[in-house]
């Protein structure tokens, strides 16, 4: 089945719509610098988490999870704790309320409220913005790949080649894809700000949930009386040491995806995953799209509510899509085409794979633009914290502190395009969707976990050993994959979160601590628990009737069932289009029991 007119006047309309938007929008962001980049901190909560939400909807993602679900099956709701998705639990009960008190625009300018702003914060700050730009170069490059691969499924280049004056290579074909719809995307989010990201992620959640919805109920109808073939334990989402999926006499070149994964030891891995996943948690949001919206947020209470909103809006929907074109495509895996230009079966074209064969016309076009939208909305997001940091933490602070609303704006366009272009130029280099994830999640954002653990928790934590911390981290994570070629990521993370805690620790000890009465103020504002009780002491001195923070236990009990809560809204759209009726209503009894507990011990004592 190809596109139809139908299909094909739906995306247009999408696309003219996003381009209205941003040219709509374009003078309000050019207010000043907190309207482009913020929305002036005036969007209501449930917005910013619904574009939240449609951030992490991405296209590349997405067709990562399918490719898993197909191989690995309900065992794969656990490997995207890689990220680990159970970070925006520890958010919503604590984190972002934290993160939201600063009143800071990036957060590299959040570390002036935790380190001052006397010159040896400098390196600090500069690190923060090394490893923001080095994360957002390599998000885009990621859903550049992605996208590519998407719409050469959709649009044959056997069908374009003739009208191209240029010899395109196989494997180059998703590049040239990605570059098209990449400038197309630039548009939107350079031009609107903020507003225009919100406003166009909300369109593009309406048309995806609407798309996710029809497939999970195709899936069902196409399932009724038609069982497919997969291995023993596929239906289980409980493991042991191994893995233990056998696809050999099935579809044997799954066997080799498993290898190449190196999911294999999954007991080990899951527990890899766990390990790094609480300290990632622990040390708060990445400096990328998800920390702007919560800095974009009115006030920390609503940046709570945001946070938790995510996981509700977000996990079920994609699940939905996920299950669904997971099932279509073991019904008719024969009739897929999954080739890959460098030989053998690329799992990561299920999705579009799936779509276009067994998707009717209408319900496609929906589904196309949904995910071309989640693309743009995951680019913006991201292209747009890349932008706050460069033009705030660089160009403000280092080069210009005086400049006008005008040259800050015109700055702002010349650095998204700049930062689309590089990004473009990175794709070129990445060899799969898979590949440049496991770099993100598994090297650089592990040398980003210690040095941002410590500057919540621990009081005589400085700036020097934040720079030092984040320099040792990043510097390993980006030498490792030349040493560790045949190895996952993952497996290397506890020497270079060692590493990393080296730096902070030497850093630290090597320099005085932090000035007192920026401790003061910063233990005042944003109250956390933790290593602090000599500044504790300090500011009850001076004001005795202030009351520390005594939520550390009441915090972890509500994160403990927050993560079970979040598993079960992933399990729960799975169980419904497989009609696993037992472990359905089970989970379902779980999910109604966290939320009332929740009720009581979380969203009633939510607080500024």
């Amino acid at each position: 089945m190809k596109l139809t007119w139908l299909d094909i006047s739906i995306v247009l309309v999408y696309l003219g719509s996003m381009v209205t938007i941003g040219w709509v929008l374009r003078k309000k962001a050019r207010l000043n610098k907190e309207s482009y980049l913020m929305g002036s901190k005036s969007l209501p909560w449930y917005l910013l988490g619904l574009s939240d939400a449609s951030d992490m909807f991405d296209i590349s993602g997405t067709m990562w999870m399918v490719a898993l679900c197909f191989i690995y099956g309900m065992k794969s709701i656990w490997i995207p704790w890689l990220w680990p998705v159970f970070n925006q639990v520890f958010l919503m009960m604590y984190l972002s309320k934290w993160l939201r008190r600063s009143n800071a625009t990036t957060g590299a300018e959040w570390l002036a409220t935790r380190f001052g702003t006397d010159r040896k914060v400098n390196a600090s700050h500069i690190s923060v913005v090394v490893f923001a730009l080095l994360g957002c170069f390599g998000f885009l490059a990621y859903g550049f790949v992605g996208l590519g691969k998407f719409m050469e499924i959709f649009i044959p280049w056997s069908s374009v080649q003739a009208y191209i004056p240029f010899h395109v290579s196989p494997e180059y074909v998703p590049h040239i894809y990605g570059i098209v719809f990449t400038l197309f995307a630039t548009f939107y989010s350079v031009i609107g700000g903020m507003r225009s990201i919100v406003i166009g992620d909300l369109i593009k959640y309406i048309i995806l949930t609407t798309a996710c919805i029809a497939v999970g109920i195709i899936a069902v109808i196409r399932l009724h009386g038609h069982p497919f073939q997969v291995p023993a334990g596929w239906h289980n989402p409980f493991f042991g040491k191994q893995l233990g999926l056998d696809w050999s006499a099935i579809i044997a070149d799954a066997n080799k995806k498993i290898a190449e994964d190196g999911f294999s030891p999954f007991g080990f891995f899951f527990m890899m995953m766990l390990f790094k996943g609480i300290f990632a948690s622990l040390a708060g949001p990445a400096p990328n799209y998800d920390m702007q919206k919560i800095l974009s947020t009115r006030s920390p209470k609503e940046a709570s509510k945001m946070t938790g909103f995510v996981s509700i809006v977000l996990l079920p929907i994609r699940y939905t899509l996920i299950i669904g074109l997971t099932v279509l495509a073991l019904l008719n895996y024969n009739q897929l085409n999954l080739s890959s230009p460098t030989g053998g079966t690329d799992f990561e074209k299920i999705l579009p794979s799936a779509i276009i064969q067994f998707i009717p016309a209408g319900i496609m076009g929906l589904l196309f633009t949904g995910l071309l939208g989640a693309f743009m909305s995951t680019f913006s997001g991201t292209l747009n914290a890349a932008q706050a940091y460069v033009v705030n933490d660089i160009y403000i602070k280092y080069v210009n502190p005086r400049a006008t609303n005008k040259q800050i704006i015109l700055r702002n366009y010349a650095v998204g395009i700049a930062v689309v272009l590089l990004s473009i130029l990175l794709g070129f280099f990445v060899r799969n969707v898979n590949s440049v994830l496991q770099w993100i999640v598994g090297a650089l954002y592990g040398g980003y976990i210690a040095a941002n653990m410590f500057k919540w928790y621990w009081w005589r934590f400085n700036a020097n050993g934040f720079f030092w911390g984040m320099a040792a981290g990043i510097t390993a994570a980006l030498i490792f994959p030349s040493i560790f070629k045949d190895q996952l990521p993952l497996y290397n993370w506890p020497l270079l979160f060692g590493i990393s805690v080296a730096g902070c620790i030497a850093g630290t000890y090597s320099a005085k601590p932090t000035d007192m009465e920026t401790l003061k103020k910063f233990y005042i504002s944003v109250r956390p628990w933790g290593f602090w009780k000599p500044v504790q002491i300090l500011v009850q001195q001076e004001n005795p009737s202030f009351e520390p923070n005594r939520r550390f236990g009441l915090d972890m009990f509500n994160v403990a069932i927050g993560i079970i809560a979040q598993c079960c809204l992933t399990i729960l759209p799975m169980y419904l289009v497989l009609w696993m009726k037992a472990p359905l209503f089970v989970t379902v009894a779980i999910l109604t029991v966290i939320i009332i507990i929740l009720k009581k011990t979380w969203w009633s004592r939510l607080e500024n």
